[in-house]
């Protein structure tokens, strides 16, 4: 079988990154996909003719300069992709149950504030506080701004900061806090866990331009590759990997479901750490290393319902909701069956079908992985279909029903609107996404351990690297950028970091 400089296995963003990148070096690489689409969380699908994104709903970064921009313009797709910007006067609009105003999230920094002054004007001070202090933590971390820097010290101050309790310090006002927090489903909140940094990092790349993709994240996915393939390298999907095999102290080949091997000088895992180590054997990564892996806390999963509108009936909305119940913002993940759903967000997807109306919607809501631990023992995709069950569809059917019925409160007349509407659960995000409980953000990030869940993209075999949104930011552009930071290491040097920002 054909040999390879590079083995990337999973095409996520962070390995579609990787492959791309490297290709521009000079590199012959392989991406192995187990999937029969490829793009991790950018994999989109239809039904009824409505396409549907799986995971990116919206994307951050993206006006001209700006971080993920310059990352899309090195890899020459910048041009190439359909995007729409969200509303600048209100890419995010927060509902309370109870509550009948509209908290607005504007684009650009004093237009954010003063959105939100309209309904605090007596917290001005708060909210220049907050602003300066999410801009001040993204400049101390230098591969957000392209910079290249191996000095850890710059942003080692920053990172022991508890979001809730920062917010909690800049105000008194009990609503203007949960507000600030409101869309912490972008990144599965904990109170006195979640570092202020994560909050800090993805919320500013939506304020400083928030977007969706017309027609659908996998038209990025399908760019890379158009790109790797163009520099020779190649891309093999339905292609489940089982085994990395090391041989002499080295990652020698990779052992494939149907028993064939794959071999390569390099490798670049974009699964799950764990599952990477998993399927690695080898006594020189040691148990104690991969016990520290698999006892670090994976984020949340979902339960989404994606509807299919009847022609005409649903206005096209430029903006997200985050709706929640009030004092539950930092824990809308600790429902019981009784209060589900304590908090959902609706995303409407942009079509070229009509600017006017939407041809569907995206609700989603916190679902934890042991809710469906009864059907964990299944496995459905569409390149390995298999039936769950009656009770499954039982149990979907009737939290859809609960979950439609919280939203119609807020949206009277939805369900009329409905043509015919689809689930996913935390075993759809499973099989599909390949982690081991349907996480959405893959590993939880904590202030008071920073460095627990800072993983390298080296491992203790010096030929096999680590990449995707487990290593130090989720997202698309958390995915790229560890994709950089993987490359910079295998290559020994961060050029690569100066290229995309020059580009």
């Amino acid at each position: 079988m054909e040999n390879f400089d590079i083995i990337v296995i999973g095409s996520g963003m962070g390995g579609l990154v990787c492959a791309d990148l490297l290709g521009r070096e000079g590199f012959k690489v392989c991406v192995l996909e187990k999937n029969k689409q490829i793009g991790g969380t950018l994999q989109t699908y239809v039904r009824d003719k409505v396409i549907f994104d799986s995971g990116v709903h919206y994307l951050g970064g993206l006006s001209k300069g700006q971080n993920l921009y310059q990352i899309f313009q090195y890899l020459g797709i910048m041009d190439k992709l359909k995007l729409q910007q969200q509303d600048v006067d209100g890419f995010d609009k927060i509902l309370i149950e109870g509550d009948d105003n509209e908290y607005v999230f504007a684009q650009g920094y004093e237009n954010f504030i003063q959105k939100l002054l309209i309904h605090f004007p007596d917290e001005e001070q708060a909210l220049r506080i907050y602003c300066d202090k999410i801009k001040e933590i993204c400049d101390k971390f230098p591969l957000y701004n392209l910079r290249s820097s191996n000095d850890f010290n710059e942003k080692s101050g920053v990172l022991e900061i508890d979001t809730k309790a920062f917010i909690d310090s800049i105000t008194t006002n009990e609503k203007l806090r949960g507000i600030l927090a409101a869309n912490n489903a972008l990144y599965a909140g904990q109170a006195d866990k979640t570092p202020l940094y994560v909050h800090a990092l993805i919320l500013n790349s939506y304020i400083e331009s928030s977007w969706k993709c017309v027609d659908g994240g996998s038209q990025i996915a399908r760019l890379i590759a158009k790109n790797i393939r163009a520099q020779g390298g190649e891309i093999i999907r339905n292609c489940e990997v089982k085994k990395i095999v090391e041989e002499n102290g080295v990652a020698s080949y990779v052992e494939l479901a149907d028993g064939s091997r794959m071999y390569a000088k390099q490798f670049i895992s974009n699964m799950h750490p764990v599952k990477t180590l998993e399927i690695t054997d080898t006594p020189l990564i040691k148990n104690a290393y991969r016990n520290r892996l698999k006892s670090l806390e994976n984020s949340v999963s979902a339960f989404t319902i994606n509807i299919v509108f009847k022609k005409d009936t649903f206005k096209y909305i430029k903006h997200n909701y985050y709706c929640g119940r009030e004092g539950y913002v930092w824990t809308t993940a600790d429902h019981t069956e009784e209060n589900w759903p304590l908090g959902y967000a609706i995303f409407c997807g942009a079509s070229s079908k009509s600017p006017e109306y939407a041809d569907g919607l995206s609700i989603l809501a916190y679902m934890r992985y042991d809710e469906v631990a009864a059907w964990q023992d299944t496995f459905n995709t569409v390149a390995q279909v298999n039936d769950r069950g009656e009770t499954y569809n039982q149990f979907k059917t009737r939290k859809a029903e609960i979950l439609l019925d919280a939203v119609e409160r807020k949206f009277p007349g939805l369900r009329d609107c409905i043509k015919s509407y689809y689930v996913a659960t935390p075993l759809s995000y499973r099989d599909y996404i390949g982690n081991g409980d349907g996480s959405l953000y893959g590993i939880v990030k904590d202030y008071k351990h920073p460095l627990k869940t800072f993983i390298s993209p080296r491992t203790k075999l010096p030929n096999l690297y680590l990449t995707g949104q487990n290593l130090n930011l989720h997202g698309i552009l958390g995915a790229a950028m560890s994709g950089i930071v993987t490359c910079c290491a295998l290559l020994g040097n961060d050029q690569i970091i100066n290229k995309i920002r020059n580009a």
